[in-house]
């Protein structure tokens, strides 16, 4: 789909949407749950590397035998890293089979039990029926649907609430001093599946939540001597809410996706987007603290501000850091992909600032992969 058919699709999108009529009406992202193998160690890492603030906390000291959750926050990002201490509980064994990584991709609603009623009706299969629970700060109505792997969508409804995040955890402050690097939001949500299963996610997320296909990329777009894939995007009526989906293609070679499946054992979450107003301080502030992003060749700077034109950033900022731009009808925006951030090669970060554009960086696809290409045939996947 052309650049300028992107632009349209979302203003149609978006034009047509009636929130009075739409049957899950999404208020954003609540929170992304990994569940992980040692959260205190992963919360130290969220807060030292981005510059999280810790600001709640569930576990034996709060009432919760069998886990322990560090719950994360920089503006309107929200993380909760979970471990269990239990190695027979689900919990022990996602993070035996994929190692760390996201669980729940919870969605912040005004009426769990309705979100959840309207899903099943239209062929969600149940994570677990609505309940409510409560404690001095009010009260949470949670429920939940399963999607992709073993990935979760959890409806949370907190409108009743003034707690620090939900019942059962207790307000934290870490004693290590943190500051932020200038996260504002999350973006978009990235999820790899298997060969074949991109169109049946799509569908999904179209007969079953509501979702509208935004774009489509197929192996044309996202491709290099070596290796592809296909990726197609779905929005909520709103935009809140954007979930690409990956699936494998044909290439010469072992793909991204691939590599991921196969680390991962399965279908799961490979990255977030994470948005900011100056990507050249967060990106700055992130390598300052050993954030480690993947390098493009040098070859890419060469002709980009012919392609893309005039940008407000300095120039060789942009280059020093590495940084990505590509221009749509809209404007342009920059962006930058981590390396994954644990041993295994599946998670990783973009770090995404919008300057009106609102596609997803097409111009860049090749540059960006053939930077993972680099990084695969250094770990011996591709």
């Amino acid at each position: 789909m052309a650049t300028a058919e992107v632009v349209n699709k979302l203003e149609e999108l978006h034009k047509d949407h009636n929130p009075a009529a739409d049957f899950l009406p999404l208020l954003g992202t609540d929170h992304v749950e990994f569940y992980v193998g040692n959260a205190k160690q992963a919360a130290y890492f969220y807060q030292v590397a981005f510059g999280y603030k810790l600001v709640a906390y569930a576990g034996p000291e709060t009432g919760v035998r069998g886990k322990a959750s560090y719950v994360l926050q920089q503006d309107k990002i929200r993380l909760v890293l979970t471990t269990s201490f239990d190695p027979d509980s689900s919990i022990s064994e996602h993070v035996r089979v994929h190692g760390d990584g996201v669980k729940v991709l919870a969605l912040w609603v005004d009426d769990a039990e309705k979100s959840f009623n309207e899903t099943v009706k239209r062929g969600a299969e149940a994570a677990f029926k609505p309940y409510t629970i409560s404690d001095e700060f009010g009260e949470v109505k949670l429920a939940a649907i399963k999607t992709y792997g073993e990935t979760i969508h959890t409806f949370v409804e907190r409108k009743n609430y003034n707690g620090a995040f939900l019942p059962g955890y207790a307000p934290a402050k870490s004693p290590l001093e943190t500051t932020p690097v200038g996260l504002k939001y999350i973006d978009h949500c990235v999820g790899n599946v298997g060969w074949g299963e991109m169109n049946k996610w799509v569908k999904f997320y179209e007969d079953v939540l509501g979702f509208k296909l935004l774009i489509t990329f197929d192996d044309t777009d996202i491709s290099t001597e070596y290796t592809s894939l296909m990726s197609k995007v779905v929005s909520n009526g709103s935009g809140f809410v954007k979930f690409p989906i990956n699936e494998p293609a044909e290439g010469k070679k072992k793909s991204q996706i691939e590599e991921y499946i196969d680390y991962y054992h399965g279908s799961g979450v490979q990255h977030l987007a994470l948005a900011t107003d100056d990507i050249i301080f967060t990106v700055s502030e992130l390598r300052k603290r050993g954030v480690e992003f993947l390098v493009v060749p040098d070859a890419y700077y060469d002709n980009l501000f012919e392609r893309v034109g005039h940008i407000d950033e300095d120039v060789k900022a942009i280059k020093a850091l590495n940084i990505l731009v590509d221009r749509d009808e809209e404007g342009y925006l920059l962006q930058i992909f981590t390396k994954p951030v644990e041993d295994r090669p599946t998670v990783f970060y973009e770090i995404i600032q919008r300057k009106g554009a609102t596609s997803f960086g097409k111009g860049n696809f090749k540059a960006l992969f053939e930077a993972i290409e680099l990084e695969q045939g250094k770990r011996g996947n591709l």
